[in-house]
């Protein structure tokens, strides 16, 4: 997770951390344009305009576009009306792809990778072409076409069939399963997922703290870990990015406390209480989880009733429905994660509804934080009041498992998110 050179060759911000001078590579879009500092600047504005309604948008609200300007086809000065020295990571994050400056329409889109649109329709195929005029030379394969198939059972047989090359989100059961079959490869990247349970802590029951911190000292992580994941994985602490920088190692791992969960729930007048756990076979690990988590919870005198929603809209759906849901998110930047989804502006993003100013605040100054170390601590005196207070029980994270047919080469084990996750630049099919 850290930030490296693609279409931005270099940048360096000034010593207020609110100008930031980006230079260009020389590079081309798939219809031969060059790509130019007036194209980043037009894409930037598209993801910061709230009708385009771009997940990245959080990340761009600070820009000042009046202000911002390109130097000349190749420079880039980007005005930030705060300091942010963390600025840098949002340029890397999902849906900041560079597009030609004027795009309006994306029935055939346009972009710099090095493969190019050729067709889709939706729930069929998604063909891509070999771009040849790619800046880090011609990619290896002539042509890449990607299969929707839901389900994973579905996605292991195509593999193991020879129907496909590669399948992705591959549960720990299956991986077991590859490991010990010579047609395929199992391609693990340690820990790459967090699992946890979003609580809404903007509505009842979860807007009383009690309940909260009840539901936080119910669950048995380490029984989690070892059952849904089958113990490929690594244990939750009620925090995002284990492992990732300014992740704080050193916060007491929280322990499964049966007594102090009773005891909180009678305060709260919540003993016997009844909820809904929505859950999805959108990720392998869910239903297994929230099978487990129902039954622990039952052992502190609450009754929750796991609820399976459709895969293909439940991550929408949990934003606003229900009052507590499993989620998982990839690898990101720890600084992007907490003003995505921690923050109190970062709208539907924020999956529990968690509010504070003293969050906030402490984000901002981190953010606008020259030295290292101070930031550091900023941004872990953060995520010890989220951890406490934001809803959000962090139960563990699990391998990101794909899988390859034998013989395939060029595809390496990668966390999501990250720049060699599901690329295919340099694959060779043997």
């Amino acid at each position: 997770m850290s930030v490296v050179p693609r279409l931005a060759e270099s940048w360096e911000p000034d010593a207020t951390g609110t100008r930031w001078l980006v230079r260009l590579r020389q590079a081309r879009f798939h219809d031969n344009r060059p790509v130019t500092a007036d194209d980043v600047l037009y894409s930037y504005r598209r993801i910061a305009d709230p009708a385009t309604a771009s997940p990245a948008r959080r990340q761009f609200a600070a820009v000042d576009f009046a202000a911002s300007r390109a130097r000349s086809a190749t420079e880039l000065e980007l005005v930030l009306r705060a300091p942010d020295f963390e600025f840098p990571s949002a340029w890397g994050a999902p849906a900041t792809e560079i597009i030609p400056a004027g795009t309006g329409d994306f029935a055939a889109p346009v972009g710099s990778g090095p493969f190019r649109f050729s067709s889709f329709q939706p729930g069929r195929p998604a063909v891509f072409a070999r771009f040849d005029g790619h800046w880090s030379g011609a990619a290896t394969p002539a042509e890449l076409e990607f299969v929707p198939i839901n389900d994973e059972s579905a996605r292991v047989a195509a593999l193991m069939s020879g129907q496909v090359h590669y399948i992705h989100d591959v549960s720990a059961n299956s991986a077991s399963l590859l490991r010990g079959d010579n047609r395929a490869r199992l391609l693990a990247a340690p820990h790459g997922t967090m699992q946890a349970v979003a609580l809404k802590v903007d509505r009842p029951p979860f807007d009383d703290p009690r309940v909260v911190r009840a539901v936080l000292s119910g669950v048995d992580r380490q029984a989690l870990l070892d059952i849904a994941l089958s113990g490929h994985g690594r244990l939750g602490n009620d925090l995002f990015g284990k492992g990732l920088k300014y992740y704080p190692e050193d916060f007491p791992q929280r322990q499964r406390d049966p007594g102090l969960a009773r005891s909180l729930l009678r305060e709260a007048g919540a003993d016997g209480m009844e909820f809904e756990l929505l859950t999805s076979a959108a990720d392998p690990y869910f239903e297994p989880a929230a099978t487990l988590i129902s039954q622990q919870l039952g052992d502190i005198g609450l009754r929750v009733s796991p609820r399976v929603g459709p895969s293909e809209t439940y991550f929408s759906d949990i934003k606003n429905n229900g009052v507590a849901a499993h989620t998982r998110t990839a690898t990101l930047p720890v600084p992007t994660f907490l003003a995505q989804r921690m923050r109190g502006d970062a709208g539907s993003n924020n999956y529990t509804g968690y509010r504070s100013a003293e969050f906030d605040a402490l984000a901002t100054r981190a953010a606008s934080t020259a030295d290292e170390a101070e930031r550091t601590r900023l941004l872990a005196d953060a995520q010890r009041l989220a951890r406490d207070s934001s809803g959000l029980l962090v139960w563990g994270f699990s391998d990101w498992n794909v899988a390859v047919a034998d013989g395939v080469t060029g595809v390496r084990p990668a966390p999501p998110n990250s720049l060699d996750w599901a690329r295919f630049d340099r694959v060779s099919p043997g």
